[in-house]
């Protein structure tokens, strides 16, 4: 079987330009792609700006079945991952943009992580890997 890859993750939105804004001003994300399908559906694919790594396609709720799990898309548990070369300064960064974070910054024997909650309120992960576990990604 050939090689593979998961190239996007699917991620319900409320509302295109609020979702682009916070993965690209707080977080730091790229537009990758932005394509207007038709009238009220976009291809928009946000991502880290080096394109490592896993992106989301930004997808606009529109049913009340998809409006109900905005915010939602994992029964509240951790639902993403995002890795850090610089935990302190991005968590402060995070802060110093409202976000808000479900616990405080803790040690594990991986590295420092603390969950903060998205604009929707899903949960993520902020993980700054100990050098010593870093794989080749920083």
């Amino acid at each position: 079987m050939p090689n593979s890859i998961i190239s996007n993750v699917s991620f319900l939105v409320r509302d295109y330009d609020e979702a682009s804004l916070f993965f690209t001003q707080v977080l730091g994300f790229s537009v990758i792609e932005d394509r207007q399908l038709h009238a009220d559906k976009r291809w928009l694919v946000v991502g880290p700006s080096d394109q490592f790594g896993a992106k989301l396609l930004l997808a606009k709720a529109t049913t009340p079945e998809q409006i109900a799990q905005i915010g939602r898309q994992s029964a509240g548990r951790v639902f993403l991952f995002l890795e850090t070369d610089d935990f302190w300064e991005t968590y402060h960064h995070l802060a110093s943009h409202s976000v808000r974070f479900a616990e405080k910054p803790r040690e594990e024997e991986y590295g420092t992580v603390v969950v903060f909650l998205d604009l929707y309120g899903n949960k993520w992960d902020l993980i700054g890997r100990f050098k010593s576990n870093q794989n080749e990604q920083f």
